[in-house]
């Protein structure tokens, strides 16, 4: 249910500028928990295997955290950052619980409010240790926002702010990423202003682009720099770009949904060899499906082994 209307919550106060956290210099995690792990090690005579371990099973890959579970989220997220520590590597985390998350679509849910989701935040930044992490904060936060009112927007803005700062303040080496939406949703222009709204500049450290979607690296690399351009701020702000089915681009018709003729993209790097690119991540597992394949957010190897063949 949407959450019940709130006063507008008054922009942050100004505060000094962040001293820039250290570049991620370490290789990136890979989990060795998830559902393309579980489809592997329980069909090693299935034909599509070796392609699917090989190309999809064996990166590095964004650990989401979807449930509102306050008293248990801490521990995940430490188990998942303690264990990157140890291996010398960098988690790349995914919260994903902001109050009417999705617009009520295939992947709603959510805090009941935003207050619960600050205290949520509070314990998801308590497990971050201290170790470098990247933190994709909230994918759709913003640019799917459209559907809130203008007050439930600065409120939802005013947490993603207040997001930024608290995940900061547990660990000075996180470096948080604020949705940037991508190259064929909304103007550089709109997206830049509601990031500006949101505290991007103030408490990111940029922004993320191409999450669940398919627009080419190319495009997404323009795309980012014109927002990070127009949004201002610090120089230290740079962007990460989801390329896990961008492989083949994006299809004709603005298809979203588990589209057939994708294909993945350039594997998950912090070494891009671009001035303002931060990293190439796969934020979306290649496989888990986005509502139409399978059910949302399930493995469905027939479209894993798609998009490692490409076809």
């Amino acid at each position: 249910s949407r959450t019940a209307r709130r006063s507008p919550a008054p922009a942050p106060a100004a505060s000094p500028e962040r001293p820039e956290p250290p570049a991620v210099t370490a290789g990136l995690y890979r989990h060795p928990q998830s559902q393309v792990l579980d489809w592997v090690g329980a069909h090693r005579g299935d034909p599509r295997r070796p392609l699917i371990e090989s190309r999809i099973a064996a990166q590095p890959a964004a650990v989401w955290f979807p449930a509102y579970n306050p008293g248990a989220v801490t521990g995940q997220v430490r188990r998942v950052t303690a264990a990157a520590a140890a291996a010398g590597r960098t988690p790349v985390l995914v919260p994903y619980a902001i109050p009417d998350r999705d617009c009520g679509g295939a992947s709603e849910g959510g805090a009941p409010g935003l207050d619960s989701y600050d205290a949520w935040m509070e314990d998801f930044a308590a497990g971050l240790g201290s170790g470098p992490v990247i933190v994709v904060l909230e994918p759709d936060a913003i640019a799917l926002s459209d559907c809130l009112t203008a007050g439930e927007r600065a409120d939802r803005f005013a947490s993603l702010a207040r997001a930024g700062r608290t995940l900061h303040a547990a660990n000075p080496r996180a470096r948080v990423y604020f949705d940037g939406g991508h190259s064929g949703w909304h103007s550089a222009a709109k997206q830049a202003a509601a990031l500006r709204g949101a505290g991007a500049a103030t408490s990111g450290d940029g922004i993320f682009t191409n999450v669940s979607n398919f627009h080419s690296t190319a495009d997404e690399t323009a795309y980012a720099r014109r927002v990070l351009a127009a949004l201002g701020g610090p120089p230290r702000l740079g962007a990460v770009i989801d390329t896990s089915r961008n492989g083949n681009g994006a299809p004709e018709a603005g298809e979203w949904c588990d589209p057939a003729g994708r294909a993945l993209g350039r594997t998950p790097t912090t070494d891009t060899g671009l001035s303002g690119i931060d990293a190439y991540l796969w934020v979306k597992l290649p496989g888990e499906s986005d509502g139409c394949k399978g059910s949302a957010g399930s493995f469905t190897p027939d479209y894993a082994y798609e998009l490692a063949t490409g076809r």
